[in-house]
């Protein structure tokens, strides 16, 4: 079942222009590209020796520098606060939120380009941004989007392994079976299986991560077309772009979710490199496995209920209050609910986080989208009371850092309005985002791979990064097989005992 075949002409540009000057004070490490270099493989093939020798002086000047102490807290609580990992496509502040590349989410709004005046940002545009560290060009988005189009082709096999499931399959399952089954085309494998040489692990890489990052939403669409319309598949549109072109493959046609998916694609791509996808991810690719199976693991991890199932579970229980509650609830009501949810011993979803301590960026941005598109939405109403509610409420228990709400406080409303109402298949969603910010650290492996590694046969107790567009750069800087050190209670009560007696 192939959708859609085809080189892209634009993708075999070659040319090189100088670079725009510098932006704004925030954001001046940052350059806009001209709109004449298409080619983003030519630009990081320009930028990986740069980044390569910045590494190895790195590592030669201050590779003894400590960067914190490690407490028991740090071991027993799941390494939290704990900093272990090399992520360069994004940065999480615990009060200022997600940076990708060095810019906020409202920066990224404002200076990737979009599919129309004042809409929501490409995700194009972002994984130019994520894997070159550059803001591209209307036209550099374009010739990228055209080349994901022509990537975008999977074998009858894929979809026949999909089918081996039962529909009633968990929609994760499904998808990373998908992902799975498109593993047989890794050119990573092949090139290695070869002998290709190490300064060259980030080029097939490379090919496999832009082709699983294409490839992705058919599978996906398959998926819930197989599962929710009768297996009446949609094909591709060669006229819309990655996000617009998934919500059609969907089934959704609006302009105003098209909107959405972009957006929603967009702030869901990366998350920094420690949260489970992410780090899975990393350390799967860190063996060296290629993409496919890289960000297979990625999926698995993703699928749990504290990670990437948590934003199907908000909408549920949203749904649950309204049931109970009715659409018109009073704050009083709502509080009395959410204190009845709390007193029984489950969590209120949506709300808090593992590394921030104010509310995520990501959830005013889909705010602001919800005031403009649908202020008039009852279950937006009520996320709008819960904003009002439930803080107070955490704050007051005292045992939570963070009473904000995250990202997953809102998505799930959303969807919900444009018609997409299976809660089951929202993380699916989340995987096809995470694909972009997953694969562009890839590449930064291979790079570090060179310098701490020197041979595939050497493991190193270094711990470093990973996900598509990060493992792009994984592959390109050569980072090393990733293997912390672990240990029992009794040696932790031990030396805690001799640290504390001394």
């Amino acid at each position: 079942m192939v959708f859609l075949k085809g080189v892209s002409a634009l993708s075999r540009l070659r040319s090189r222009v100088k670079q725009h000057s510098s932006l704004s004070n925030s954001v001046r490490w940052l350059q806009m590209q001209s709109s004449s270099d298409l080619d983003l493989h030519l630009q990081l093939k320009e930028l990986i020796p740069e980044q390569q020798e910045r590494l190895k002086k790195l590592r030669a000047e201050h590779g003894k520098v400590q960067l914190g102490n490690i407490t028991a807290d740090m071991v027993i609580g799941g390494m939290r606060g704990m900093t272990g990992l090399l992520w360069e496509t994004s940065l999480l502040d615990p009060d200022e939120g997600i940076r990708f590349r060095g810019l906020s989410i409202p920066e990224c709004q404002k200076l990737l380009p979009a599919a129309k005046p004042d809409g929501e940002p490409l995700p194009e545009g972002l994984l130019w941004l994520l894997l070159t560290g550059k803001v591209p060009s209307k036209a550099q988005v374009d010739a990228l989007s055209q080349e994901l189009r022509d990537r975008a082709v999977v074998p009858d096999y894929v979809f026949k392994a999909i089918d081996a499931l039962p529909v009633s399959a968990h929609p994760m399952t499904q998808f990373a079976t998908g992902v799975m089954a498109l593993q047989v085309q890794s050119e990573f494998q092949k090139a290695y299986e070869k002998g290709i040489s190490k300064l060259k692990y980030w080029e097939p890489t490379y090919e496999d991560a832009l082709s699983l990052i294409a490839r992705v939403p058919l599978v996906a669409s398959y998926v819930y077309r197989r599962m929710y319309k009768d297996g009446k598949f949609i094909p591709m549109d060669d006229s819309l772009d990655y996000g617009g072109n998934f919500s059609h493959m969907l089934g959704f046609g609006s302009h105003q979710m098209h909107e959405l998916m972009r957006l929603y694609v967009t702030i869901h791509s990366d998350h920094e490199g420690g949260n489970v996808s992410a780090h899975t991810g990393h350390l799967v690719g860190s063996a060296l496995s290629d993409p496919y199976l890289s960000f297979a693991a990625a999926l698995n991890g993703l699928a749990g209920p504290l990670h990437g199932l948590a934003n199907q579970e908000v909408l549920l229980w949203i749904k649950s209050v309204v049931d109970e509650c009715g659409e018109n609830i009073s704050k009083e009501q709502l509080k009395d609910y959410v204190w009845k949810t709390l007193n029984g011993g489950k969590v209120v979803p949506g709300f808090g986080h593992g590394v921030l301590r104010k509310t995520d960026p990501r959830y005013m941005c889909q705010r602001e989208f919800a005031l403009k598109h649908l202020p008039d939405d009852p279950l937006f109403k009520l996320v709008s009371q819960l904003y009002e509610v439930v803080p107070p409420i955490l704050t007051e228990l005292g045992k939570v850092k963070n009473p904000w709400p995250n990202v997953d406080a809102h998505s799930g409303v959303l969807l919900n309005h444009f018609g997409l109402t299976e809660a089951r298949y929202y993380t699916v969603l989340f995987g096809v985002s995470r694909s972009i910010g997953i694969c562009s650290q890839v590449c930064f492996a291979a790079i570090f791979y060179l310098h701490f590694c020197g041979s595939p046969d050497v493991a190193s107790v270094y711990i470093c990064c990973f996900l598509l567009v990060q493992l792009i750069w994984d592959r390109a800087l050569g980072l090393p097989l990733e293997r912390p050190k672990s240990v029992t209670m009794d040696w932790l009560e031990n030396y805690c005992k001799k640290a504390k007696a001394a």
